[in-house]
């Protein structure tokens, strides 16, 4: 299976006490607005800061609208998976930096998009980690209500990143990662 259908359909639980206690539900501020919980969510969790408070921005179950041209796919996930969705990325990806490059709000829907970078640290869709950088850019259409991101519509540069790696597999120009 290759990541992106493994980061699709995650449905494995955690249960480590530290994952437990990361996780421990907090209540949204009572002026909390759709833009401030996406960019704390992003900031958070998305990140790779704190991927078990994913619970404190998202529904108990969230409506996830993967969209590619290919094979669009809508899922469920819950806060425990969406956390695992990030760790996986860390394991690929080492302590990548998510740089936020649009936020905008209108209503309860949150725009943004992003740039992630990092080190190809593990292996993925067959190709074994070169140490070298990744850059993936991606966007997605948040919605919340009552201070929790209910369902969000997300499209990635998968063609891009696929094409970094072929390239990092043969190119000995790029410079390793630190």
């Amino acid at each position: 299976m290759t990541i992106w259908k493994e980061l699709l359909f995650l449905g494995g639980y955690l249960s480590t006490a530290t994952v437990q206690a990361e996780a421990a539900q907090v209540a949204p501020p009572a002026n909390a607005t759709p833009k401030s919980v996406v960019s704390g969510f992003l900031r958070v969790v998305r990140s790779g800061e704190a991927p078990g408070r994913a619970s404190q921005y998202l529904a108990a179950n969230v409506i996830a609208h993967q969209l590619n041209a290919e094979a669009p796919a809508d899922v469920v996930r819950t806060p425990e998976d969406y956390a695992q969705h990030v760790r996986e990325f860390r394991d690929i990806y080492g302590d990548f930096d998510l740089e936020v490059t649009e936020l905008i709000a209108e209503g309860d829907r949150v725009y943004a998009r992003w740039r992630q970078r990092g080190c190809h640290v593990g292996a993925v869709d067959g190709h074994a980690p070169t140490r070298r950088p990744v850059v993936e850019l991606a966007s997605a259409v948040y919605r919340v209500v009552d201070g929790r991101i209910v369902e969000y519509w997300i499209q990635v540069d998968r063609y891009g990143t696929e094409a970094q790696l072929r390239s990092n597999e043969t190119s000995a120009a790029l410079a390793a990662c630190a």
